[in-house]
Parts: C-alpha cells; sequence; structure tokens
C-alpha cells in the first residue's frame, strides 16, 4: 500500500501548517543526526560481537602453533 502524489502533498501542507516553514530543516537536521547516532551505535556493537570472535580464533591457533614447533623441534 503506497501514498499517491495527493496524500503526499496534503500530509506536507499539514507538516507545514503544524510546525512552519523555518521549523522544517530544523527538525530535518535533528532527524540525520538521529539516524546517524543510531549507525555508529550498530557499528559499534558489531565491533564489540566481531572482538571475542577474533580473540578465540587466535588462542585457538596458538596451541596449533606451539604444535607444530614442537614438532619440528
Amino acid at each position: 500500500m503506497g501514498f499517491g502524489t495527493q496524500e503526499l502533498i496534503i500530509i506536507l501542507l499539514i507538516v507545514v501548517l503544524l510546525f512552519g516553514a523555518k521549523k522544517i530543516p530544523e527538525l530535518a537536521k535533528g532527524m540525520g543526526k538521529g539516524i546517524k547516532e543510531f549507525k555508529n551505535a550498530m557499528n559499534e556493537e558489531e565491533k564489540k560481537e566481531e572482538a571475542p570472535k577474533e580473540l578465540a580464533d587466535n588462542t585457538a591457533e596458538a596451541p596449533k602453533e606451539e604444535a607444530k614447533k614442537s614438532e619440528n623441534a
């Protein structure tokens, strides 16, 4: 279910009447900052989840490398 051109124009007019033309850029700027902060938080969470996996991989590989060294000696 999508919006047609008439519906979008009516919604835009209502927004302009409620907030005024001067306030709309401020609202858009605030929404943009909010979206940016949300994306940054999501990226930080992904990095936090990846770090323990990388650490676990490195610790799992360390005994294998030591075993290879002891075999060669």
